[in-house]
């Protein structure tokens, strides 16, 4: 089934028109390719790093703030199980479907159009608020740094979007690389500063921050009671948040059975094994309330009383590097989660039209400009970040479904790979994403409210218009199709 994919979308025939909508043009298609075989395992798993690594710099402390080292470490244990079961289960299904839908794709065929277009809308509201959340984090640093004295503001987010959007639009494999070496650099520089962080590590500083004694449960390691546990859920998120992004290249790598769920496993070994050693190091440094609240908790970490060091300095410009990383990536996964949707009919089809050399232009142009406007209007970037947040959750709770449905509905289904685990692995995922989900009403419930009214407005568009107008030559149409058709032809 795979194979066959894969060759359908090299050959690109014409396509032919939906009985519900379609496009009549011989070209349809064509002029909506990407380059295949750009991104082997290690450009992709360099994807699945980049996308994450900036939360390794900043954001998870504040996790600290909501449970205290205990409850963020329960919760970041159990987040990075989701994330653990979830990506075994992606490797699966993007055997099945190695296409630029991801997600949506997998969401299609097994819970149909409704389906698709959630988990779809819900993938491409994390990957559009989070680039606008970083670009303010980006500016941020910039600012600190003292670079070309420029201040956190407009004109450092909108050079950022141009830049690297201009990047991606020279060429995919050439963007990857660009991430890949970028990548490296952050994580590197993670692992430099553990090296100094360890070297004034106290176990007693883990467990410093004050006890809230009203609350059920407290005590030193979980100062915030039980329930922290769980308010600290979307914190331990951010050191694996985006991993599953890594299947939205699909269309575009070398090989995708094989490389895609290799990429993804070694994606998340890494991701995992910088936590730990983050984790550890920032809070033992200098003690976990030192760091809860700080925008940089790693350069707080290692500069203590002393004030700024070498080393400190050093790892203060490798946190732009970590930001830019994820901004990069991220840009990237939007616009291959834009060009699916839209190729398919479920957004306006001008989107998904591809330039001469094969990249996505308005799929990456259109939510560049969103994003830019977003971060210049409000400068709030963790507000855009929760934002982000939720829509994953809804997206992996969906994702995991689709595994489960797929395997028990489509038990003979030809997988090149198969999860280990198989429906246990993915219900954990599934339990765990749902739990997330709440989680951050916890959080921010302003957050999670704006993301459900963009919910309801792209819902009602793909009620009244879209869902009558989808494409069945689109990939991830044609494997839906596909399976109904056999299922017909079982029954006959």
């Amino acid at each position: 089934m795979a194979d066959d994919i894969e060759a359908r979308l090299s050959a690109v025939p014409a396509p032919t028109t939906s009985p519900e909508g379609g496009d009549g043009s011989d070209d349809y298609l064509k002029r909506r390719t990407l380059r295949r075989g750009s991104a082997g395992w290690l450009l992709l798993t360099g994807l699945g790093v980049a996308y994450v690594v900036s939360g390794d710099f900043s954001g998870w402390n504040v996790g600290l703030d909501k449970g205290g080292f205990g409850g963020l470490a329960i919760a970041t244990v159990l987040m990075g199980a989701m994330y653990a079961c979830l990506v075994f289960s992606l490797a699966e299904l993007s055997t099945i479907l190695p296409t630029a839908g991801g997600g949506y794709g997998f969401a299609r065929r097994a819970l149909g159009p409704w389906g698709g277009f959630l988990t779809g809308t819900a993938i491409l509201i994390e990957y559009i608020l989070a680039p606008a959340a970083i670009v303010i984090f980006i500016g941020d640093y910039v600012e600190s740094l003292g670079l070309f004295g420029l201040t956190s503001s407009w004109p450092v987010y909108l050079g950022c979007f141009v830049i690297f959007i201009g990047v991606h639009l020279w060429g995919v494999g050439e963007a990857l690389r660009f991430s890949l070496v970028v990548t490296a650099i952050a994580v590197a520089a993670l692992l430099i500063f553990a090296v100094g962080a360890f070297t004034e590590f106290s176990a007693d500083g883990l467990n410093d921050i004050p006890v809230d004694t009203t609350a059920f449960g407290s005590n030193s390691w979980l100062p915030m009671g039980l329930l922290g546990i769980w308010a600290a859920f979307p914190f331990g998120m951010w050191f694996f948040l985006g991993v599953e992004g890594v299947p939205l290249a699909a269309e575009e790598a070398k090989d995708p059975v094989r490389s895609m769920p290799k990429a993804l496993a070694i994606s998340m070994g890494i991701l995992a094994l910088l936590a730990l050693i983050t984790f550890f190091a920032a809070t033992g440094a200098q003690g976990a309330d030192a760091v809860r609240s700080a925008g940089n908790p790693l350069v707080v970490a290692l500069e203590g009383d002393d004030g700024p060091t070498a080393l400190s300095r050093f790892v203060n410009y490798a946190g732009l590097a970590g930001l830019v990383a994820s901004f990069f990536s991220l840009i990237y996964a939007g616009s291959r989660q834009l060009f699916a949707l839209s190729r398919a009919g479920y957004l306006p089809r001008f989107l998904s039209l591809t330039s001469q050399r094969k990249a996505p232009y308005l799929g990456l142009v259109i939510p560049g400009a969103i994003g830019f406007a977003l971060a210049a209007a409000t400068g709030d970037g963790a507000r855009m970040l929760n934002i982000a947040v939720f829509g994953a959750t809804i997206s992996y709770a969906l994702m995991a479904l689709s595994h489960i449905v797929l395997r028990r509905r489509e038990p003979d289904l030809e997988r090149p790979y198969r999860t280990p685990g198989g429906i246990l692995t993915s219900s954990v995922a599934f339990a765990l994403a749902l739990s997330a989900l709440v989680a951050t009403f916890l959080v921010d419930k302003d957050a999670a409210f704006i993301a459900l009214a963009v919910y309801a407005v792209a819902l009602a568009y793909f009620a009244i218009y879209s869902r009558h107008h989808l494409v069945a030559s689109a990939p991830e149409e044609e494997f839906a199709a596909l399976a109904k058709a056999e299922a017909e032809l079982s029954r006959d």
